[in-house]
């Protein structure tokens, strides 16, 4: 799906950390479509600032940051596949700018087997990225509490569904959701993160509400029990006030991700695509914008997708109290469910 043939270089990216079980099928599969493909073995990064060995605690600064000598090598590839995790890192920016695609698969093999994708996948997510790039406000609303609203159009509308089929695209196996990022100073509001919702990296369901009152695009009170003490610490330890912004924020279409998985698994063995990609979810993140051509770089990133919200563009619904209202987003598989 990605476009790999006889006339493509493939660069499989990885360091210690990476799992030897995604590199070597990687390379297998490069070499029976008939690529040329080479693997690229890198330090694992090791900044003293990173707190716990989750690759995404720490983002902007990775083992390709100053190595001249291996993204000169990683220029000559058509695809790079990414085991170590570049994202949010200038030379990711770099590379896409100079039209390498880009894959990342650092899931183990059964969540990439699950979480498999299709052109269904993309036709989806692809419509919903047509709706939010209409638009110029949205709203998100729940029982929990939460009431936000931002503008909208400063920023491009990044599709993740699962393949990179063209030059100077970048994504994610296991994704299927889209996002971009409010209007710099324009969301404002409270998010509710309710019992059950799950903070990423921390790859933990919240045992008690967490709220969040937002002004001018940055998150200006923590309220709540051991849960939000706990967050508003872990954001305040990075000493950098950036880290308090609102950064992309969208809604999960891939329904065969389940926002239940993350306890089946050990928290060293994914990074919790299940939860970041379950259908109708309102993901919203903290931190850096250089992903999508902003300034923002801080290595503080939190990811929170949220159950039970209904999410409005232009004051129509695209979801309701988490489930698909937008037709063109609903997937074949549920609309034949619902029939039935």
């Amino acid at each position: 799906m990605s476009r790999v043939d006889e006339t493509q270089g493939v660069a499989v990216l990885k360091s210690i950390n990476s799992n030897p079980r995604l590199v070597w099928a990687a390379m297998t599969a490069a070499e029976r479509l008939g690529a040329k493909v080479f693997g690229l073995d890198l330090p694992a990064t090791n900044n003293l600032r990173q707190i716990g060995f989750d690759p995404t605690g720490y983002v902007g600064e990775t083992s390709l940051t100053g190595h001249w000598a291996a993204k000169k090598a990683l220029e000559a590839a058509d695809l790079i596949i990414d085991t170590v995790l570049l994202l949010h890192s200038p030379e990711q920016n770099q590379l896409l700018a100079e039209g390498k695609r880009m894959l990342l698969v650092i899931e183990p093999p059964e969540i990439l087997a699950r979480l498999l994708p299709t052109e269904d996948d993309k036709r989806r997510v692809l419509a919903g990225c047509k709706q939010l790039e209409a638009a110029k406000k949205i709203e998100v609303f729940s029982k929990a509490g939460t009431e936000m609203s931002a503008l909208l159009g400063e920023y491009p509308v990044i599709p993740e569904y699962g393949f990179s089929e063209e030059p100077g695209r970048w994504d994610h196996w296991g994704s299927g959701f889209l996002f971009t990022w409010s209007n710099e100073g324009s969301t404002n509001g409270k998010i509710v993160i309710d019992t059950g919702d799950i903070l990423y990296p921390f790859k933990t369901y919240a045992q008690s509400p967490i709220a969040l009152d937002v002004k001018d695009g940055r998150i200006v009170k923590f309220s709540g029990g051991f849960d939000a003490e706990h967050l508003e610490s872990y954001m305040t330890s990075f000493n950098d006030p950036e880290v308090f912004a609102i950064s992309h924020m969208g809604w999960g279409l891939q329904p065969r991700a389940k926002w239940s998985a993350q306890l089946l698994y050990d928290r060293f063995e994914s990074v919790g695509m299940d939860g970041r990609s379950f259908y109708g979810n309102f993901l919203f993140s903290t931190g850096p914008n250089t992903e999508a051509g902003g300034t923002r770089n801080t290595a503080c990133h939190m990811d929170i997708p949220l159950r039970r919200c209904s999410v409005l563009l232009d004051g129509e619904a695209v979801v309701r109290d988490g489930d698909v209202v937008a037709e063109d987003q609903i997937a074949p598989a549920l609309m034949r469910a619902a029939a039935e």
